[in-house]
Parts: C-alpha cells; structure tokens; sequence
C-alpha cells in the first residue's frame, strides 16, 4: 500500500492538477508490478513498478534504448523515477498476441510481424552493448532443471549415473549453443510480450536482454511455453526468417539444416531452464499459474531429444521422469 501511495503522489507532481486513477494491468515473473493510468480525459499511460530492493530498471531503460534505435515498436518512456523504481511509459494497449490468437487473429500476419521486428533488433547487434550470454549463464540456467524442476518439483533423486550422464548432456548443449553466431537476444521474445498495437508489435518484457545465439528468440517464438502450432507451420515462419535474415546480412548458418540444428538445440536448453523457472516460481515464489504450462515445454523437449542419438540419456530421463509425474498426478 505505502508504494501504491507513493505512485499516486509521484504521478499527482507530473500530471499537476489533473484526475486520474490507477489499476493494475499485469504483472510478470518477477517483483515488477504494471499499473494502468487513467488520466480525466481518456489517456492511458503504464506505470511500471520496480521496488530497488528486488529490481533495478536501468537495464530495462538501456534495453529500450538499444531496441528504439532498432527500429523496435518499444514502449516511450515519459518520465522516470531511478531511486524509488518508478517509470511512467506508453501504454501499448493490453491485448497480446496470445489474447488476440485466441480471439481468433491472423497468425500468419502477426508472426511475420514479429519477424520483422526480430530482424531489425539483430541488425542493430554490437558485442558490447549487452551482456554476453556466455558459458556460466548459459549453464546456470540449465542447472536450474535438476535442482527446481527434478529433486523440488517432482521429488526425484539423481543416481550417480544419473547425475553424470545429465553433466555430459549439458556440456554437449552448451557446445552446440556456443557455437552459435551471436546478436542481440530478448530473451523472452513470445505471444505474451508482444503487445498487438498497428502493423508491428509492440516489444515488451525486453530487460534481460543480451548478446548471444542467433537462434534464441526463435525458439522463444515458435516453441512457445503458451500456446501450440503444427511443426510444418514454424518450418515455414523458420524458413521465412532464414531467407531474410541471408539477405539481411545477418550470420545464419549457409545450410538450414546446421541452422535447424543449432535452433533445435537451443530449444533443449530453454526448454530445460523453462521447465526449471516454472518449477521454481511455483515452490519459492507461489505462482502456480506457470504449472499448465509445463507440460507443453515438456513435449517440445521429448520432441527434440527423439531427433538426436547424443540426447539419448536425456530421453530415458525423461521417460522416469513422466513416469513419476503421473505417479504423482502432474499428468502430461
């Protein structure tokens, strides 16, 4: 209440002598908080809220800035507030492309919407804008599948074997993903954070950004945690993105089949780090709404593993593992 009086005050010296109230619009995985700002005639603005003691939103602000240059419809920032966690930006509306796919909207038109986007954000790349999406990130993400989603989640204990046979998957993940030409990474580039605002989307949930494989915020697109497509239609958006990005300048791989590769793989690793967020949101945070999620991430791994004879001891990992969810009613 003391920080929802602190907006109200902070948002009474900018918009002097006007009206306005204040509802929540969304909230995220993280402490950050959105409010809706109605100002007395019609006008919207989004508070974001981003209590310093949890969140820093220079990142955010930095990204924005990277992403705007882009060309990237990003969210204006009309005022700012560093030591208290307060930024007042454009409102993008509040319909996703989640919300619109299921009101039935034009997938393909969104998607290649998105792709455009996706093109000018990788065009603008500079190693030293962002942090790298190195080793130690990359690894730390994936440790979060054995210790969140694996021994909390679904209370399983590792063997010796076990535990080595998952080290040397990784170690061969990481290869893969390493190996990978880098651009700039959103991260979480999907249909909850693309906002449906005119012909290009608006680019949202930007703050983790960083400088890593080129194939990252594919997977984030088209294996989407929330929401199904057939495996032929993201071959088409895959293969559309891939002619565009050779002519574009962009390093993709000359063969689609190494490029088809490298994403696959990349998919592995954010499906095992998925997997383990959601987990971890679940038991440390207490948001189970991440829970039905789970088992579509969970099939976009199995699908992926079935395709590599070097994933074959993550595959019979998997098979114990959906054995003990349904033991303990995590039903796939």
């Amino acid at each position: 209440m003391e920080r929802i009086e602190a907006i109200e005050d902070w948002l009474a010296e900018h918009f002097t002598g006007r009206r306005f109230t204040l509802a929540p619009a969304s909230a995220d995985a993280s402490f950050r908080r959105y409010f809706r700002v109605t100002l007395d005639d019609g006008a919207t603005y989004i508070v974001m809220d981003a209590p310093p003691a949890h969140e820093d939103v220079r990142p955010w602000l930095h990204v924005q800035r990277l992403f705007r240059a882009a060309g990237a419809h990003v969210p204006e920032v009309l005022a700012e507030d560093l030591a208290r966690g307060f930024l007042l930006i454009a409102d993008l509306g509040s319909t996703t492309y989640l919300a619109a796919l299921a009101a039935g909207a034009d997938a393909d038109f969104l998607y290649r919407a998105a792709l455009e986007t996706l093109l000018d954000i990788q065009r603008a790349s500079r190693p030293d804008a962002l942090p790298a999406y190195d080793r130690t990130l990359l690894k730390r993400e994936l440790d979060l599948f054995p210790e969140w989603y694996v021994a909390r989640h679904l209370a399983v204990e590792l063997d010796s074997a076990e535990r080595n046979m998952l080290e040397a998957v990784f170690e061969k993940i990481l290869a893969v993903n390493l190996a990978e030409p880098s651009v700039f990474v959103h991260r979480d580039y999907h249909s909850r954070n693309l906002m449906v605002d005119g012909a290009r989307p608006g680019v949202i949930d930007f703050q983790d950004a960083v400088f890593g494989p080129i194939s990252y915020d594919l997977v984030s697109l088209f294996k989407d945690a929330y929401v199904d497509w057939p495996e032929e239609q993201t071959l088409d958006w895959l293969a559309r993105y891939w002619e565009k990005a050779k002519r574009a300048g962009l390093p993709v791989r000359a063969d689609f089949g190494e490029f088809f590769r490298d994403y696959e793989w990349m998919g592995v690793q954010r499906h095992l780090k998925v997997l383990g967020i959601f987990a971890r949101l679940y038991h440390r945070d207490g948001k189970a709404g991440y829970l039905k999620d789970m088992p579509r991430v969970a099939r976009y791994l199995r699908r992926a593993c079935e395709r590599y004879g070097e994933l074959t001891g993550l595959l019979r990992l998997i098979d114990k593992l959906e054995n003990r969810q349904i033991q303990v009613g995590y039903t796939f």
